[in-house]
């Protein structure tokens, strides 16, 4: 063989071998991004949930706490170019406040897309629960780690029978709040499986909050009703979702949304007290 033509098929191999190297390194990166894309999703519309706030950073001379502006608006608020906004009875009421480390476990990343893929962009859900027991043992819970998949859980917020504020995970964060759920609202049915292992639920677009049970009901998880939530708590929590972007329509219940048939919580809850509260704290105003 001459020279010339064995330098010739040296240099197509040489070629051939690094197109194909070009190719694997170009189908890696592709599969880097679409797995950071589902483990790191994309903001998209946490920021419309409320904020933790904790007693060292805020001002008590203000009287009106800027609210963090949202990149997605519901349909609702966005038709009318409307804005939920702090009142000044907002203001005057000032909670306890509180923070607890939850494990790794037992909450995870929102996801953009499906167990198949397919992507999405629900609005945001603020859903209502109960703890069954004191706070303490719900955070006890929470704090521990769970391998099993099925019993791993946890809320947002928790808010104490004397009205104190908890934060537990980040509003950024799915908290495993609700199992087997679906919402349905003017949009129809709202679920979400992001978990193969796992029913579909609205914990990918729901912000949960929880109210300590009253001592009376702890532990006596077959009751109906019991003696109701304490005139702090309902103060705490209409202010901690005063501070959100959620409108009153996509607020619910674990009651509301459970599918399992086995949630009944929050119990015994004034609807008409949460939402005159609801409704002094916060207004809607026009946006410029």
């Amino acid at each position: 063989m001459r020279f010339k033509d064995w330098a010739t098929r040296v240099m197509l191999i040489f070629f051939m071998f690094s197109a194909l190297i070009l190719a694997v390194f170009i189908g890696g990166a592709r599969q880097i991004k679409n797995h950071q894309a589902a483990v790191n999703p994309e903001v998209t519309t946490w920021n419309q949930y409320p904020q933790a706030q904790l007693q060292s950073v805020i001002n008590t001379d203000k009287k009106k706490i800027n609210l963090p502006k949202s990149p997605v608006k519901t349909s609702k608020i966005n038709k009318n170019h409307l804005k939920y906004a702090t009142t000044a009875a907002f203001a005057k009421y000032r909670p306890s406040f509180a923070k607890a480390e939850v494990d790794s476990s037992n909450y995870g990343d929102r996801y953009t897309r499906d167990v198949n893929g397919v992507a999405f962009n629900n609005q945001p859900i603020i859903v209502i629960h109960e703890t069954s027991n004191s706070a303490s043992s719900a955070i006890n819970f929470f704090q521990t780690p769970h391998d099993d998949e099925k019993v791993q859980a946890s809320y947002h917020a928790l808010i104490t029978i004397d009205g104190t504020v908890i934060y537990l995970v980040p509003p950024d964060k799915r908290a495993f709040g609700a199992g087997n759920s679906v919402f349905e609202g003017v949009n129809g049915l709202e679920t979400v499986q992001t978990n193969p292992n796992l029913p579909p639920s609205v914990n990918n677009f729901a912000y949960h909050v929880s109210l300590e049970t009253p001592v009376d009901a702890w532990g006596e998880n077959h009751i109906q009703g019991h003696s109701g939530y304490t005139k702090a708590q309902y103060n705490s929590l209409a202010w901690l979702i005063a501070q959100s972007q959620v409108p009153d329509d996509r607020i619910t219940t674990h009651r509301t949304v459970d599918r399992s048939g086995q949630r009944a919580d929050p119990k015994s809850f004034d609807f008409d007290k949460f939402f005159n509260l609801l409704h002094s704290y916060r207004q809607l105003k026009t946006v410029n």
